[in-house]
């Protein structure tokens, strides 16, 4: 990708890597071997290989920063202020059974801010990638988000709460709301990717409650580098540390909002 910055051309490399391994897996996925992390909840051999390549890299890259991750928790970095979150498998659900959408999502916080952020989709070699006042890009071509001014032609994407999961009733009031408003609402099963989708326009927005901060580190940054509006359900910045969160463009960033509070 011509013209990307050292710390970009770490995390995409980075990214490739890691989804070597990820695509051997995802083509044996029957053999894989599989444990219980809680319910509706499951964890792959394939997650602990890849967040393993990741911490090396970006470690090798950047020694001083810090890591949170999926399933290896927190590991802390000579720089406080700096911290790698990561999702080594976004779409874990998706990619045991064999359903072709899933991701790899690195995002670069610095002073609790998102600062890069990298998706890579290893199967359609989609590398989602931004950095804080540089612009959002799938792979070389300039992202933006969607023009559409009203809700009633918008297409939204969401994540509804799995077993396990709390809100449940919560979830469906916004549903409701949502459906009676939008032109339809679409369920992928990966977060990172739907934020993506956002800031590539395909989706006009996205909402989701009790996410973690390796869900949208990396999809917080894109939709803003894509001029898009990102925020909690409230109205306010704490997305990484709520897990509730909603984006959108400019026009559809109020009413969403206004939708998603009614349905509370």
């Amino acid at each position: 990708m011509q013209g990307t910055s050292p710390l970009i051309n770490v995390m995409t490399a980075a990214a490739r890597k890691a989804a070597r391994g990820l695509l051997r897996d995802f083509g044996e996925v029957e053999q894989l071997q599989v444990s219980k992390k809680g319910p509706g909840d499951f964890v792959s051999a394939a997650d602990h290989r890849v967040e393993k390549t990741l911490v090396a890299e970006l470690k090798k890259a950047r020694p001083d920063y810090g890591f949170i991750l999926e399933e290896g928790g927190i590991l802390p970095g000579a720089d406080e202020t700096v911290n790698w979150i990561i999702d080594p498998l976004d779409g874990t659900t998706n990619f045991l059974h064999g359903i072709p959408h899933f991701a790899i999502s690195i995002g670069l916080v610095k002073d609790g801010e998102p600062w890069a952020g990298v998706i890579y989709q290893p199967l359609t070699d989609e590398m989602y990638w931004a950095e804080k006042g540089k612009g959002s890009f799938a792979n070389s071509r300039r992202l933006r988000v969607s023009a559409r001014r009203k809700l009633d032609e918008s297409v939204l994407a969401t994540g509804i709460p799995h077993q396990g999961r709390p809100e449940h009733g919560r979830f469906l009031r916004q549903l409701t709301r949502a459906m009676e408003q939008t032109a339809g609402i679409r369920r992928f099963g990966a977060a990172s990717l739907d934020l993506a989708w956002v800031a590539a326009g395909r989706c006009d927005g996205f909402w989701e409650i009790g996410l973690k901060p390796w869900d949208i580190a990396a999809g917080i940054i894109l939709v803003r580098e894509a001029g898009g509006y990102v925020s909690d359900l409230d109205g306010s910045g704490n997305m990484l540390s709520s897990g509730n969160l909603m984006a959108s463009n400019d026009q559809l960033h109020v009413p969403l909002g206004t939708l998603l509070r009614t349905a509370d």
